[in-house]
C-alpha cells in the first residue's frame, strides 16, 4: 500500500456540469480511502458524488464559461476555507487548461506539477494534429477549413463519413445543440457546421474517419513525474463504448500493449509534459498503425482501472509526487476490467476472475451507487418522453435543432468525458 501524506488535503475540480461523471467519484474514493481529506469543487445539485463517505466537503464551482481568472478566484476562496496548501486535481479539459494558465497565481495555495508543456497545448486538437505531424506519430488526416466551401470540399478530399471536431471543445456552450465531435455524412452538413464556428468558440476540424473494429480502440493513462518519467497507469483496451462504436469507455480491460506504451512515453518526453495524461488511440485496420486521437491533460473517467497491486493509480501518483513521497513500483493487474454499470449493466454481472472495478458501486461506499440509479432512471424516463414528443409534427426550426442534437457522438469525455 502506498503511504500518502495525509496532512495534505486534495481538491478535485470539475467545471463541466455532468452529474454522471464517474471519474470524479473515482478520484474522491481513491484519495479518501488513503486517508486524504478530499474537497470537490463541482456542481453538487443531485450529484451522486456528494453522497460519498470519503468526501469532506462540496464547494460551488465557478459559473459555466468562466475565464481562467474567475476559476482561479473560485479556487482561492476554497483555499481560504481549507487553510493549508492542497493538491489540485482538475478532472476536465476546461479546468486543466485554466489551472495551467493560472499556475503561478494558484501556486501559493495549491501543489501543482512543474510547468512543462501547458495543458492547453496538449488539449487543443488543432495543435495536437500539428504536433503529431512534427513527431511522425500517426494521426488521422485533418483539415482546417477557412470557409463553408472548403468545409464542403473536405468531404470530397477525405471521403464520407468523416469526423468533425471543434479545436477547443471546452469552449462549446453548455446546453447548445453543438457537440464536441460528430460524424459528418454530407457536404451540406460540413458546410452548416462551419457556419457555427463563432458559436463554438474555436476552429472546426474535419478529420478522416477510422472505422472501429475488434481490438482497435485503446487508451493509455499515466502520470509524468517531476523527472519526466511516466509512472502508474498503463494501456487499456476499450471493449465496449457508449454510444456503441464510439464514445466513452463503458467496459475496458487492462491489457499490455508495448506499442501504445512506447508511443505514450515518446510523446510525453518530446512535449516535456508533466502531470496526469489520458490518451486515446485507434488502430487502423488497413495499416496496423495506432493513430493518436486525443491527448487529455487530466485523468480519464476510467482511470481507476489502473490500480496496481500496491493500490497506486494516477491520482495517488500525483499526490505522492507533489508531496515528495516515493512512487514504488508494483505489479500491474493485467486482465482487470472496468465497467460503468448504467451503460453496461449486464457486463457488471458477469464473472471477473482477474478483478473488476465498478464505476459507481462500492461495498465500502454504497450511497453514490444508489443515488446514481435513482437519477439514471429519471434521466432515461425524461429522454423517452422527449423522443415521444419528437414524433409529433414540429416547426422546421425545431426539427433542425433536434437533428443537430442527434448527431452521433464519436468522442467520449468528449461525450461524457474515455
Amino acid at each position: 500500500m502506498q503511504l500518502l501524506d495525509t496532512r495534505v488535503p486534495a481538491v478535485v475540480l470539475r467545471i463541466d456540469r455532468n452529474i454522471f461523471h464517474h471519474g470524479t467519484l473515482g478520484a474522491v474514493r481513491s484519495l479518501g480511502r488513503a486517508g486524504v481529506e478530499v474537497h470537490v469543487v463541482a456542481d453538487s445539485m443531485g450529484s451522486p458524488v456528494a453522497r460519498s463517505r470519503f468526501l469532506r466537503e462540496m464547494h460551488p464551482p465557478p459559473p459555466p464559461r468562466s475565464s481562467p481568472r474567475e476559476i482561479a478566484a473560485a479556487l482561492r476562496r476554497v483555499a481560504t476555507r481549507i487553510k493549508r496548501p492542497a493538491v489540485l486535481v482538475p478532472m476536465d479539459d476546461a479546468s486543466a487548461v485554466a489551472v495551467g494558465r493560472m499556475r503561478e497565481e494558484l501556486a501559493p495555495s495549491y501543489l501543482l506539477p512543474s510547468p512543462g508543456t501547458l495543458p492547453e497545448r496538449a488539449a487543443d486538437k488543432a495543435d495536437l494534429a500539428a504536433l503529431c505531424a512534427s513527431l511522425d506519430i500517426a494521426h488521422p488526416v485533418t483539415l482546417v477549413p477557412d470557409s463553408p466551401a472548403e468545409a464542403a470540399d473536405a468531404t470530397r478530399r477525405l471521403g464520407l463519413p468523416l469526423v468533425a471536431k471543434w479545436s477547443r471543445p471546452w469552449l462549446v456552450p453548455a446546453g447548445s445543440t453543438l457537440r464536441s465531435t460528430v460524424l459528418v455524412n454530407s457536404a451540406q452538413q460540413a458546410r452548416e457546421l462551419y457556419l457555427r464556428t463563432e458559436e463554438a468558440g474555436s476552429p472546426l476540424l474535419l478529420q478522416a474517419y477510422l472505422p472501429p473494429g475488434p481490438n482497435r480502440d485503446w487508451f493509455f493513462h499515466g502520470y509524468a513525474d517531476r523527472s519526466g518519467a511516466v509512472r502508474a497507469g498503463g494501456s487499456g483496451r476499450k471493449q465496449r463504448a457508449w454510444p456503441r462504436g464510439a464514445g466513452l469507455t463503458a467496459v475496458g480491460c487492462w491489457t499490455a500493449n508495448p506499442q501504445v506504451q512506447a508511443l505514450a512515453e515518446r510523446l510525453t518526453g518530446e512535449l516535456g509534459y508533466r502531470g496526469i495524461l489520458d490518451l486515446d488511440f485507434r488502430r487502423c485496420g488497413a495499416t496496423g498503425l495506432y493513430h493518436l486521437l486525443d491527448f487529455n491533460p487530466r485523468p480519464g473517467a476510467q482511470f481507476r482501472l489502473f490500480s496496481d497491486s500496491a493500490g497506486l493509480d494516477v491520482v495517488r501518483a500525483l499526490h505522492l509526487d507533489l508531496t515528495h513521497r516515493p512512487l514504488r513500483a508494483a505489479a500491474p493487474l493485467l486482465g482487470r476490467s472496468f465497467v460503468v454499470e448504467n451503460y453496461a449493466p449486464l457486463a457488471a454481472l458477469r464473472p471477473a476472475p482477474r478483478g473488476r472495478e465498478l464505476a459507481w458501486h462500492a461495498t465500502d461506499d454504497p450511497a453514490p451507487g444508489r443515488a446514481m440509479w435513482s437519477l439514471w432512471c429519471r434521466h432515461v424516463s425524461r429522454r423517452l418522453r422527449e423522443r415521444l414528443c419528437a414524433v409529433r409534427p414540429a416547426p422546421a426550426s425545431a426539427r433542425v435543432a433536434r437533428q443537430a442534437a442527434a448527431q452521433p457522438l464519436i468522442d467520449d469525455e468528449k461525450a461524457s468525458s474515455c
